[in-house]
């Protein structure tokens, strides 16, 4: 399914980030998007991975369900907290660097917005800002860890969403998703403004080939994986 256009009604309720918390944005509507067309309601295990603001998290518990929600930035954690407070929604929220803190946990749901600009430092931050979008040269260094942990805490009849950049090469995410057992797709499509990020790299971007002279927009995926 494709989806040009974002609809207002997918657009996040304002909610409270604080300093270096990642904001909801373009991503952030298309993977709610997604999270809408699931079944999803009382009963139903959700784990928001990378959590930032909480927006995601909070979503999936209006539709009623059970939602715990990681992040390795403790400032993420307690933005998502303090935003669960002000909607009155109850999630659950643990400072974790991806599924470290929750070792032999399933979920039914498993919602991903993770850093996947390209980068030309070529590392992870460590702390800062950029850690919500840094994701190294090609922008896989955390695509591929989700891509590795998710099939282990998925339940059988699992789904995972995730979105991500086109930039970072759907197809390599579908494949090492496949491998791993999962029945994996693009399923949502959009093409989105340039972000300052992208804008201040832009120059590199082309030099290394990831754009094109002609690209003025982004392209973003949202992938779905299911355990059989």
């Amino acid at each position: 399914m494709s989806a040009e256009v974002i609809e207002e009604s997918t657009r996040p309720a304002r909610l409270v980030t604080l300093p270096g918390v990642y904001a909801p944005q373009h991503d952030t509507q298309l993977l709610m998007a997604a999270v809408d067309r699931e079944e999803i309601g009382p009963g139903t295990d959700v784990l928001d991975l990378g959590t930032g603001s909480g927006a995601l998290a909070l979503h999936a518990a209006q539709r009623g369900a059970r939602v715990t929600a990681v992040d390795v930035a403790r400032r993420a954690v307690m933005t998502a907290r303090l935003n669960a407070l002000i909607r009155r929604r109850r999630i659950t929220v643990h400072r974790s660097d991806l599924l470290s803190a929750l070792p032999g946990r399933s979920y039914d749901l498993v919602i991903c917005n993770p850093p996947y600009v390209p980068s030309p430092l070529g590392r992870l931050p460590a702390h800062g800002a950029a850690r919500a979008w840094d994701a190294g040269c090609d922008g896989r260094a955390v695509l591929d860890r989700v891509c590795e942990a998710t099939p282990a805490a998925l339940r059988p009849g699992g789904r995972l969403l995730m979105v991500h950049s086109g930039l970072c090469d759907s197809d390599t995410t579908v494949r090492r998703l496949s491998e791993a057992g999962l029945l994996a797709q693009v399923t949502e499509r959009a093409r989105v403004p340039l972000g300052p990020v992208l804008r201040s790299r832009l120059r590199w971007l082309r030099e290394t080939g990831l754009m094109d002279e002609a690209d003025t927009t982004e392209e973003l995926v949202v992938i779905r994986a299911e355990q059989p």
